[in-house]
């Protein structure tokens, strides 16, 4: 018996996905359960495990586009297991071989050198090779259009004229996922009204509390004490500050939220993904790094699920694990605002009045102005530099043991 398998819905409001590779060939024996492909849709890349035991038979292509319900492969489930791990298919009748009279050309007329135009000596070769000069783009002045070396000396080459190396091109389908960030990232320059306000933060305090903690907190917890707890628990202190900078526009009515869902973004193997950390004001910074680290690992084993990329309402990016000094991050939509980390460089700045030099990073927030004015974007911001430069009073109560859960 063939069993028809369809594509599941991988969320709520997609009706389509690509297959973006398959995992299997028509007439492999597949498991119960067994990754057979992996698809894209607009928020994600899924596996599609096999539903029965069998010989499979593909019926799309990589790179097709496939509705949600429409039949991608057939699997025989009455067909037996191979020894050799492969379907047993009867041989093919070997066709009849026909010989082929061949036919020869006539041999092609010995080519003469000749000093025909365009033709370079030896010399003139090797000072055009040097130049990176082909001889086809130089006049010759000698006997019957010969290049000397005089003309290759005095060659220069042309204006977009093409050198000698490579001039290679390669063409690749986008993916539905890349292609759907491409979209969402077009209507957000177009359709919101996106300005980005700068500070800057003196990380010396958090780097004295990592330095003393972040051993014990890793043998207690399983998870490093990382800079994005921090970052997440300061976040979390001015959205409740600032309640405008955590809503955002339906229509023509504003939507506040009294929780906070910070949205992450992490590097996985199919681009950027945004995971989501449910109600972040519930968390401790143990909670937080877990989190993190949960979501970080399911990104890149491309285990995501579109549930948890969905309806953050504040987003934090790290630009800074590549190396960004400052950057002006883009709006997660439907979202109205994103802060962007930096990386951390060690700048002369003045502290009690004394000229020091401390670790820096540049922080970025961007915000849509058609919700959030200047006074909460500027004030957000500063309440975050406030946090974050003052960790254990405003972050950890002034009893870091506790907060850390020591």
């Amino acid at each position: 018996m063939a069993l028809e398998m369809k594509v599941p819905s991988p969320g709520e409001s997609i009706t389509e996905v690509e297959i973006a590779q398959w995992l299997v060939e028509t007439g492999d024996y597949v498991e119960k359960d067994q990754a057979i492909a992996e698809v894209d849709s607009d928020k994600a890349t899924l596996e599609l495990p096999a539903e029965a035991s069998g010989v499979i038979t593909l019926k799309a292509e990589e790179g097709d586009a496939v509705a949600v319900g429409q039949v991608v492969c057939l699997i025989d489930t009455e067909a037996a297991k191979p020894e050799g791990g492969a379907a047993e298919s009867a041989p093919a009748e070997e066709a009849p071989k026909v010989e082929e009279k061949k036919e020869t050309a006539p041999a092609a007329p010995a080519k003469t050198e000749t000093y025909a135009t365009g033709t370079a000596s030896p010399a003139a070769k090797k000072v055009l090779a040097e130049k990176g000069i082909d001889a086809s783009q130089v006049k010759g002045t000698g006997r019957d259009g010969r290049i000397t070396k005089a003309d290759a000396l005095d060659a220069k080459p042309a204006m977009g004229t093409p050198g000698l190396g490579s001039r290679g091109e390669s063409r690749k389908k986008l993916s539905m996922l890349r292609r759907k960030v491409a979209e969402r990232l077009v209507s957000v320059k177009n359709e919101t009204a996106m300005l980005t306000t700068f500070n800057e933060v003196d990380m010396q305090p958090i780097f004295n509390l990592r330095s003393q903690y972040k051993e014990t907190f890793k043998s207690k917890h399983g998870v490093s004490l990382g800079f994005m707890s921090f970052f997440t628990l300061a976040c979390v202190r001015a959205l409740q500050l600032f309640p405008a900078v955590n809503s955002m526009i339906d229509g023509k009515e504003m939507i506040s939220y009294d929780f906070q869902d910070i949205s992450i973004a992490v590097s996985g193997p199919k681009g950027l993904m945004v995971p989501v950390i449910r109600n972040a004001e519930n968390l401790s910074f143990r909670g937080v790094e877990s989190e993190v680290k949960r979501l970080a690992i399911r990104a890149r084993d491309g285990q995501i699920t579109v549930d948890e990329m969905t309806g953050g309402t504040f987003t934090i990016t790290n630009g800074g694990v590549f190396g960004s000094m400052l950057s002006t991050p883009i709006i997660n939509p439907p979202q109205s605002a994103i802060l962007g980390m930096h990386n951390i460089v060690e700048r002369p700045i003045v502290r009690d009045g004394q000229i020091v030099v401390a670790p820096i990073m540049y922080v970025a927030l961007s915000y849509d102005h058609r919700i959030i004015d200047g006074k909460e974007s500027v004030g957000f911001l500063v309440a975050v530099k406030e946090a974050l430069e003052n960790p254990e009073e405003l972050l950890m109560d002034n009893n870091v043991t506790k907060a850390l859960e020591l």
